[in-house]
């Protein structure tokens, strides 16, 4: 099943039409993520591969590999490029130019394409990873959430093993997010307000290294927001124990762990949320 087509659509994608310059919605779109086919949603060009060319259409100087293929255009000299999937029309290929290192340019019909946008990643550990599941579920923004263990040195841990084995891991929640939605800052702040930053290796009754406050970072950003946030807490007089870790190898933990209180019914028991930070 094909997407539905407007006429202006069907005109590129299927009459192998060409958009007029400077007009298509992407020409100056620079957003981290990936151009899909308009028509079959196949993955076209990630956005690292686009760049800036003046031509007046969207231009990308590496496709994904096999996602595009070449065909001699009716003109009889330039090089049509479609969809690999579909067959639908995305518009020409151009090499020589000297405007990239690669040395190419796919010249692409905003029309024929569409954006899906990267997903923010977040990995908090604050206890027991149900209550801090229990509240990111409600922040606006969040896509999906995945309760599980990190930072340990043991693969593939089981629950007994991080409960009862000295593993090095911590019960964690690993976040996916809308950026356009929510930012990492407002997710982090969360972080801290559902939970005591101030108790080391524990958290209420539950006491262990896989109860302990961290905040696991995937880039310096992040690291460098936690960090902000840290000195923000210690400037109104708290006594932080959370520590910041490269985030490793995330191991999702088992079924009946996941969505724990939303199976349930029950609540928190170990988890609340105070407003510390101005929204």
């Amino acid at each position: 099943m094909y997407n539905k087509l407007t006429p202006e659509e069907e005109r590129i994608i299927i009459g192998k039409g060409t958009e007029r310059p400077f007009s298509g919605k992407f020409y100056m779109h620079f957003e981290d993520g990936c151009y899909v086919c308009r028509r079959c949603g196949a993955k076209l060009f990630e956005s690292g591969s686009k760049f800036k060319s003046e031509c007046g259409w969207p231009s990308f100087d590496d496709s994904i590999p096999e996602a595009v293929k070449r065909k001699r255009d009716a003109d009889g000299v330039r090089t049509e490029i479609l969809c690999a999937n579909c067959g639908g029309h995305l518009g020409h290929v151009f090499n020589g130019e000297g405007l990239t290192e690669k040395n190419t340019r796919y010249c692409v019909n905003s029309l024929s394409m569409d954006f899906e946008p990267v997903t923010g990643r977040a990995i908090f550990a604050a206890g027991c990873f149900w209550g801090v599941e229990h509240y990111f579920k409600k922040q606006d923004g969040v896509i999906s959430t995945t309760v599980g263990y990190i930072g340990g040195n043991v693969e593939n841990p089981t629950y007994k093993q991080v409960c009862y084995e000295d593993t090095g891991h911590a019960e964690a929640l690993l976040v996916e997010y809308d950026p356009d939605k929510t930012g990492y800052e407002q997710l982090a702040k969360l972080f801290f307000e559902i939970h005591d930053f101030t108790q080391l290796n524990r958290q209420g009754p539950d006491i262990g290294e896989q109860y302990r406050s961290a905040v696991f970072y995937t880039d310096q950003t992040q690291k460098q927001t936690a960090q902000k946030l840290i000195d923000r807490l210690k400037s109104m007089g708290y006594d932080v124990k959370t520590s910041l870790e490269e985030a490793g190898e995330f191991y999702e933990a088992e079924d009946y762990h996941q969505d724990y209180y939303e199976k349930t019914g029950k609540q928190p028991y170990c988890h609340s949320r105070r407003i510390i930070f101005d929204q």
